[in-house]
């Protein structure tokens, strides 16, 4: 683990970003409120944030952090039958929040396909990546657009 007890606390923001791809009519059922194991995207949005609370339980030699805020935003595509999923996680600390918003649109993913694959086996979580970071030594990091739907937001 990378000793950071002498670096300086600072305001960290990452956001990361990823695609649930599924079939038109899952969206649809999703959208509606209609599945049987209830609010799919309360549900992920409640799973996702308890995730980033818990990453220095999930991956070896991360830091525990005092998140000060986590959001996830959801952004359906119907036409494309895919949901986008933003997070974004902040905090007053000695090191960044990446990993715990790449975590938060992971474990988000997962619990949208826990929660649809009994309609919908052939989903799939795609372009997971980090958007942007801001805080700390390195400065800012905001990625760079390859390709639509890369996670990335461009189309």
């Amino acid at each position: 683990m990378v000793d950071v007890t002498t670096k300086p606390a600072s305001m960290r923001l990452a956001v990361a970003a990823g695609w649930v791809r599924m079939r038109r009519e899952t969206l649809g059922l999703i959208l509606d409120r209609k599945m049987v194991k209830g609010d799919v995207l309360e549900v992920a949005r409640l799973a996702g944030i308890m995730a980033a609370k818990r990453v220095d339980d999930l991956i070896p030699l991360c830091h525990s952090l005092n998140l000060s805020s986590v959001d996830i935003a959801f952004e359906p595509d119907v036409t494309a039958g895919m949901i986008k999923i933003v997070a974004q996680v902040r905090c007053l600390g000695p090191t960044g929040v990446e990993m715990e918003a790449l975590t938060a649109v992971s474990v988000t993913g997962l619990t949208i396909y826990d929660m649809c694959k009994a309609v919908d086996r052939e989903m799939s979580l795609e372009g997971i990546c980090l958007l942007e970071k801001s805080g700390g030594r390195s400065g800012h990091f905001r990625r760079t657009p390859r390709h639509p739907n890369d996670g990335d937001g461009v189309d």
